[in-house]
């Protein structure tokens, strides 16, 4: 009894434990042999004897259920240091998220142009005809339509093809001064290298009382804004056509991969087209009842700041959820 009951108390961990408790309390084990003998005693020591067993387990069993909660108490310690973790140290960095590339770049766009006291402004996905190219002096049957590429409902709405309806839903709801940038995802139909079917847009308009703005001041807003997405590059402004501005200008900048010289990205020009802009016609002004007022705005590919400054060459691998490329920006 006395061995038995040193060798429970003397079990080192829960596997030794077992292994004792199999030997004495088993099927097969020492308690179960005493009680084998009890065809062999006498009848009338036949009932000592078996009080006698039963008292001898009862002990062990007493013993072995305490040194069982000492062993697990102590091996839930162990584990619970083992498994601790100190909170105050910093995670693994390389397992943190990031934004996406292009929401990197809007956000930068949006950083800008806030500091320079103009509103973000939003407006409907879904828009009807006015605001997304009558009102823009586009009438019914303009040429510059095909341009856009449009996915037109059977109830004759849209998805609207640039963020410009948001610059008139601004002015048809307030009155100057405006200076405000719309940023959203447009829609057209076109797929390929530099264009996807959803892209985002980031449009600019200011507008103040008749002579007050100017082109020349577009041209300093929109020059600084370039040096502050592209650094210091050189930036010019070329003659183009917009039906919503007049005078109207692409601007370009110089190719940030080949310094000017010339390279494949810029088509050996050296130069690199990054936004349109321009003086608002009066007609944009007719159609949303404003007079005496002169203004200017500005449009910008969100996707395509986003290829420049990072150098990526598919447009269509920004949307395509590679992880080989999305994490580079962590």
């Amino acid at each position: 009894m006395e061995t038995l009951q040193k060798r429970i108390e003397e079990a080192s961990s829960l596997d030794a434990l077992e292994k004792i408790r199999v030997e004495i309390f088993g099927k097969k084990g020492l308690l179960a042999a005493e009680f084998a003998k009890l065809k062999d005693v006498p009848g009338p020591e036949k009932k000592a004897f078996a009080e006698g067993l039963n008292h001898q387990k009862s002990a062990l069993q007493e013993i072995f259920d305490d040194t069982l909660k000492v062993l697990k108490s102590a091996a839930l310690e162990k584990q619970l240091i083992s498994e601790s973790i100190d909170v105050s140290l910093y995670g693994n960095l390389r397992e943190k998220g990031a934004l996406h590339p292009v929401a990197q770049t809007m956000d930068k766009i949006i950083d800008y142009f806030v500091s320079l006291n103009f509103s973000v402004e939003s407006g409907p996905l879904i828009e009807d005809d006015f605001h997304n190219f009558e009102a823009l002096n586009l009438p019914k049957y303009h040429p510059a339509r095909d341009m856009q590429d449009t996915f037109y409902f059977a109830d004759g709405g849209l998805l609207r093809t640039h963020t410009s309806p948001t610059q008139i839903r601004t002015m048809l709801k307030g009155k100057p001064p405006i200076r405000m940038i719309a940023p959203g995802a447009v829609f057209r139909r076109d797929y390929d290298l530099t264009h996807t079917p959803m892209f985002h847009q980031v449009e600019g308009l200011v507008v103040e009382e008749k002579g007050k703005v100017s082109f020349a001041n577009l041209k300093a807003i929109l020059t600084d804004f370039l040096h502050h997405m592209f650094g210091e590059v050189e930036v010019r402004f070329r003659p183009s056509f917009f039906p919503f501005t007049e005078p109207s200008a692409e601007v370009d900048i110089s190719c940030i991969f080949c310094k000017g010289s010339g390279c494949r990205v810029c088509s050996h020009t050296g130069w690199l087209e990054v936004l349109g802009s321009g003086v608002v016609d009066p007609n944009v002004f007719k159609a949303v009842g404003y007079e005496d007022v002169s203004g200017y705005a500005f449009g910008l590919g969100v996707e395509r700041f986003a290829m420049l400054m990072h150098e990526i060459p598919d447009l269509r691998s920004l949307f395509e959820g590679d992880i080989r490329l999305l994490e580079q920006f962590r």
